[in-house]
């Protein structure tokens, strides 16, 4: 029985005696794997691999692998030397670095961390799927522990630069920041070595886009579509105020549509339909400009223009900048949309060219008088005056087919999400357009009111047509001299008289008492 004791009090005081090794990130992963050479190299060079053999620490370590420094250097036109040799490279090392430990599973999505730099922040990412990133680097191995921390090795070098991520969280983007972490876009846009142009909706704009829609705010950064419509307001190269053009076309990373640039004469600057409030907000990998709406890539009745060959109406309505009216997605629109040949025989009837349509004065007012305020399919329209954008009357007829003003419509409801289209083989005129016009200087119709006859004199060889509001032709005929049209069978109302000659038009309205 002593010998037993003995023999386990030997045992006992063995075991006391015997001390164990304290492990550490640095010796015992970083330095021992394979895939981390030059991550160990550089830690070395810098001095910080007494940083994190420090026993008493606690850390986490975003350990970029060989291939990830390896590809940092090729996209920086460096090799390994030249990486090393980075001014800033014991920034970077320590930008990769927590001064606490955080497993994998304690990783929330949208979280935002302080690492042992002070340059910048990390933005963590956890995904649907369970992916996780930092920044723009997917964690391909995570959980690596050593007695002073945690390794997550990932297949990116994070820089500390400020990205168009930052610029959002800097400045009270908080709605468009919690859609991004929503989406899972963050790792997208921080990349260090990507070039952006990030058109950021304000708070307000995301407010209003929850009223127009009738839903909550939490409701709209849950629907499924939320991804393409951020990536609608984002551009795959930097481009600065000073290089919108107006008119200009651009394609963002969303492929659904793309997005329409206007610069008005006044210099505002618009895309779609919303207004560029403060613009060049300049980081590391690209440019943000604030806008005043949230843009949806929707098909609008300027899509529908521009994408069947509709170019000078096109031209046109860029020209006055109207574009941004006309792709609002919450508006809904009936346009009248003349063909390229409507267009020419325009301005061969006006003795000019398609510039000299484009120059028009009153270029805005003719192609608002081309658009109708609300959604009117072909079955819909009914006969008779209907108001335009421009304030004044069109007047529909529907004999022997669907007619506005004397332009025929050739093909009927093309649909848009914000409206229709109805394409006709004439511009439709008022006559203010046509006041000046030699043609009708000498032009005499009166009395108005009338109650028996209304005399025309002094211009021959128009084409003239009295209409009722529904379009109705009552009398027709050539003008000689002097003429006079017997009304006194006509109702009491407004009747309509369309003059025409040589494709140049003045309507006239006239009372009948």
């Amino acid at each position: 029985m002593k010998k037993v004791l003995l023999s386990l009090s030997l045992v006992v005081a063995g075991l006391c005696g015997k001390s164990y090794a304290q492990t550490n990130v640095f010796d015992n992963i970083i330095a021992t794997s394979p895939n981390h050479t030059l991550l160990e190299a550089a830690l070395l060079q810098e001095g910080l691999a007494s940083v994190l053999q420090n026993p008493s620490a606690n850390l986490t370590v975003f350990a970029p692998d060989d291939q990830a420094i390896t590809s940092l250097a090729a996209a920086l036109n460096l090799d390994i030397a030249g990486l090393l040799a980075l001014p800033n490279l014991s920034d970077i090392l320590t930008y990769h670095v927590l001064g606490s430990t955080v497993n994998s599973a304690a990783i929330v999505n949208g979280q935002v961390v302080q690492p042992v730099s002070t340059t910048n922040t990390l933005k963590l990412t956890v995904t649907a799927a369970g992916s996780v990133f930092v920044n723009h680097a997917q964690v391909t191995a995570a959980d690596l522990s050593a007695d002073n921390g945690v390794v997550h090795v990932i297949n990116n070098v994070v820089l500390p630069s400020e990205t168009v991520v930052d610029i959002a969280l800097d400045n009270g983007f908080t709605t468009l920041v919690a859609a991004l972490i929503q989406a899972e876009l963050v790792p997208a846009l921080c990349n260090p070595l990507a070039d952006f142009t990030v058109f950021a909706p304000t708070n307000d704009a995301f407010d209003d886009l929850a009223d127009e829609v009738g839903l909550p705010l939490s409701a709209i950064l849950g629907i499924p579509e939320l991804p393409e419509i951020l990536l609608y307001h984002v551009l795959g190269a930097n481009v600065p105020a000073s290089a919108v053009t107006n008119g200009a076309i651009a394609q963002p990373l969303s492929t659904l549509n793309t997005l329409k640039l206007t610069e008005t004469t006044s210099g505002d600057i618009f895309v779609n339909q919303a207004e560029v409030t403060s613009a060049d907000i300049n980081s590391s990998n690209g440019v943000v400009h604030v806008i005043d709406a949230v843009l949806l890539p929707i098909a609008t009745v300027v899509d529908l223009a521009i994408n069947n060959n509709f170019t000078t109406l096109t031209a046109a309505v860029v020209k006055a900048e109207l574009v941004p009216t006309l792709s609002d997605p919450f508006s809904e629109f009936t346009v009248f949309a003349p063909t390229n040949a409507a267009f020419d025989n325009l301005a061969t009837a006006l003795g000019t060219n398609l510039n000299g349509i484009l120059n028009l004065p009153n270029l805005e007012d003719i192609l608002l008088y081309h658009v109708l305020d609300g959604y009117i399919e072909s079955t819909a329209l009914v006969a008779g005056p209907v108001e335009t954008l421009n304030g004044s009357d069109v007047i529909v007829s529907l004999t022997g087919g669907v007619k506005i003003n004397d332009a025929n419509v050739i093909l009927a409801d093309v649909f848009a999400d914000n409206g229709v289209v109805h394409v006709l083989d004439k511009v439709i005129l008022e006559d203010f357009l046509t006041v000046d016009n030699e043609i009708f200087k000498e032009l005499s119709v009166g009395p108005n009111p009338a109650t028996d006859f209304i005399a025309i004199e002094h211009v021959a060889g128009l084409a003239y047509q009295l209409t009722d509001l529904s379009g109705k032709v009552l009398f027709s005929g050539t003008t000689q001299m002097q003429n006079q049209i017997n009304i006194s069978d006509l109702n009491a109302g407004i009747y309509n008289i369309r003059f025409e000659k040589d494709g140049a038009v003045k309507a006239i309205k006239v009372m009948k008492m």
